[in-house]
């Protein structure tokens, strides 16, 4: 799920004024400013005043977050089960029951302009494939590796296995 124009629901704990946009000003209020209403981007406090507002939001609808990992979250309803990672605007929803999880859609949906991308195929660069008959979810690295690789012009190196040499001796000096 991807939230739309993120930044734009965080709220305003203080008074914040800024310029007149360019294009926007008319002559006759010229030396005068804006005061925000709403958080946009580009503000320093625009992160945490998102964050803030959708940590609240998804608490009230039962999810529980992770002591360890701030933007995990996870909501348990008889045997259905689902975990909620977030990042920044980019959400991952997991779970054991489809219905269940189009509910938390639904919710999040109400609370938030956002946009269904499907089934995640990848998720900040790593990929995810499953093997369903097996019961079997797994991650893979390899697509961020070639662009790593390509970035340093070393797309062509020989790939191995290990990397280092195998009985490569370390110390301190």
């Amino acid at each position: 799920m991807d939230v739309k124009t993120t930044f734009l629901n965080g709220n305003l704990e203080e008074n914040v004024y800024m310029i007149q946009p360019e294009g926007f000003m008319a002559p006759e209020d010229a030396g005068k400013v804006c005061k925000l209403k709403r958080s946009i981007y580009g503000l320093k406090q625009a992160s945490r005043s998102w964050n803030l507002l959708f940590d609240e939001v998804v608490k009230s609808f039962g999810f529980i977050q992770n002591g360890e990992e701030a933007c995990v979250y996870k909501k348990v309803s008889g045997s259905a089960i689902s975990f909620l990672i977030l990042y920044v605007d980019d959400i991952l929803l997991i779970g054991n029951d489809k219905e269940f999880l189009n509910t938390i859609k639904e919710s999040l949906k109400s609370s938030f302009s956002m946009k269904d991308l499907g089934e995640a195929a990848y998720i900040l660069g790593i990929k995810i494939y499953r093997d369903r008959s097996r019961r079997l979810i797994g991650l893979s690295q390899s697509t961020y590796i070639d662009k790593f690789l390509k970035r340093f012009k070393m797309e062509n190196s020989k790939k191995g296995l290990r990397p280092m040499l195998h009985g490569a001796v370390l110390c301190k000096s």
